[in-house]
């Protein structure tokens, strides 16, 4: 089995953060935390950067890492790192189709990608 290794960046504000809905691929419309893979010799908060940058068009301060999560896709092996973060910025969406605030009322509102779901308990202590 393939293994893919990304970053994901939680942004929050306040007592929210940001999810992201996928606007392509075998996983179009479902609702992710913004990241992505990881390149040779990159950290993984360098990584993060260049993913949010690339895909929200803004600067993010990534802060401490919340948890590594293992979830096995039928067809890929996910690793995926997933770190608080903070916007620098307004952020502008270049491959997702919408963008949502949560905060702990809403936070399983949308439909996650079953890998992020994993991590939304950690997430809710924390709003």
């Amino acid at each position: 089995m393939k293994n893919i290794e990304v970053v994901a960046a939680v942004i929050k504000d306040g007592n929210k953060i940001l999810s992201t809905q996928r606007g392509s691929g075998e996983f179009k419309g479902f609702w992710e935390f913004p990241g992505g893979k990881v390149e040779k010799g990159e950290s993984f908060k360098e990584a993060l950067k260049r993913e949010i940058k690339e895909e929200l068009q803004v600067d993010i301060r990534v802060n401490d890492l919340i948890k590594t999560i293992e979830y096995d896709y039928p067809t890929f092996h996910l690793t995926m790192h997933c770190f608080w973060c903070e916007l620098e910025g307004e952020f502008k969406l270049t491959e997702h189709l919408s963008s949502k605030w949560l905060d702990k009322e809403t936070l399983y509102s949308v439909n996650w990608l079953e890998a992020d779901i994993d991590i939304l308990k950690d997430i809710e202590k924390a709003l």
